[in-house]
């Protein structure tokens, strides 16, 4: 199996490495279309601003890409947040695969943003959810999120409830370092990796 990280520069892609070392998984980390389309599973990690992040995918072409690709694809962090229609940082426009904007933490007494550390994902569906306790924590670092919306595949609450987790097609995201959330976080790695991709 062909598993391919999209090289961009927004990539935390070292710990994504690890933590696919870690279960075993070969990878290419690679921003070239042919190689992207032709792997089967593809995993486009984040950690950085939406609108400088955008300007990149824009200029190589991998706007276009990415949106298009037809095998399972898993966005994190701001991955998952540059998957959605629009972010409030750096007024973004996004890639639109889910339909859903995203929107900074509105200040609230007693939370502080970003938020950063351990916290319990609810209402859990898909396959990337599969053998997962309700209630099950990872670990998170943003300080926009995304709405609740028909696409969500998991919830969690800080200041309010967002998308922990979406799910549209192939495309599988998550707002937490899935790479950095001990089992929980391999158990999400896995079962992506084991997405049928006839489906």
């Amino acid at each position: 199996m062909k598993t391919v990280i999209i090289k961009y520069n927004a990539g935390n892609v070292q710990s994504v490495m690890y933590a696919l070392d870690r279960i075993g998984a070969t990878y290419l980390l690679t921003d070239d279309e042919a190689e992207i389309r032709s792997a089967d599973k593809v995993i486009f990690p984040g950690v950085g601003e939406a609108s400088t992040a955008m300007a990149y995918l824009r200029e190589r072409g991998l706007d276009r890409v990415i949106p298009s690709l037809k095998q399972p694809v898993l966005g994190t962090c701001v991955g998952m947040q540059l998957l959605c229609r629009y972010s409030e940082e750096g007024d973004t426009t996004c890639m639109g695969v889910f339909d859903v904007d995203v929107r900074r933490f509105p200040a609230q007494p007693g939370f502080k943003v970003p938020h950063m550390g351990w916290n319990s994902l609810t209402d859990l569906k898909g396959p990337l959810t599969e053998g997962l306790p309700e209630n099950a924590y990872v670990y998170f670092v943003h300080s926009y999120c995304a709405d609740v919306c028909p696409e969500t595949s998991a919830v969690c609450n800080y200041v309010r409830p967002f998308s922990a987790m979406l799910q549209k097609d192939n495309f599988y995201a998550a707002q937490f370092h899935a790479e950095i959330s001990g089992n929980i976080g391999q158990r999400i790695l896995e079962n992506f990796l084991k997405i049928d991709t006839r489906n």
